[in-house]
């Protein structure tokens, strides 16, 4: 193989790894999603930018208002599933990046002094954090549900500020029965890759 990852990794990480649409009613704990956290931290960024921030619906007023906001389809899985966690995009990241990135403080005015170009950046960097987070999810034996069906406006008017976008909501657990839509298709290495 020309993989270093173990097999089995490649399997539960990836290969076997879908997005779940029901759970078994198993908690999440706040140490799994402490593990979680403390491992996708180290996924990389640009200038080692941290914009990610989860916001975890545990108590089930906030699980309430939350689902009013998802998609017809999506409400069922974000009443049901143990754990919910809406991911967003820091807009104000920069004020963290001479901590972030003590060798280059100057960054923080040098190149996010304009909100325009931080909520851009925010956004790519935030999504790269969130993808890593899934993945994370995975590698505790969890499984995630992320899920763009929502209204966005709501949510950040329910849970957040103007200071936070919000991405997607995850719900995750461990996976219930029938848990799994048929593996959809991927484009080939031929579809995606060309080399110059």
């Amino acid at each position: 193989m020309s993989l270093a990852l173990d097999p089995a990794a490649q399997e539960l990480l990836f290969r076997e790894a879908r997005t779940a649409n029901t759970f078994t009613d198993e908690p999440v704990t706040d140490e799994q999603v402490q593990a979680i956290y403390d491992l996708v931290k180290y996924g990389p960024t640009a200038f080692n930018q941290s914009p990610l921030r989860i916001t975890l619906v545990r108590s089930p007023e906030a699980r309430e208002r939350l689902v009013k906001h998802m998609a017809e389809g999506n409400q069922p899985k974000t009443a049901a599933a143990p754990l919910v966690a809406i991911l967003s995009a820091d807009n104000e990241f920069h004020e963290e990046l001479p901590a972030l990135l003590p060798h280059f403080p100057q960054a923080k005015d040098m190149f996010f002094a304009e909100r325009p170009v931080r909520e851009q950046s925010a956004l790519l960097n935030a999504a790269l954090q969130a993808a890593y987070f899934i993945v994370g999810v995975r590698a505790a034996g969890l499984a995630a549900g992320p899920m763009t069906g929502l209204d966005f406006a709501g949510v950040q008017k329910e849970f957040l500020d103007a200071d936070h976008t919000p991405l997607m909501v995850v719900n995750i657990g461990k996976p219930g029965e029938d848990a799994w839509f048929p593996r959809s298709p991927r484009l080939s290495f031929d579809e995606v890759v060309t080399t110059v």
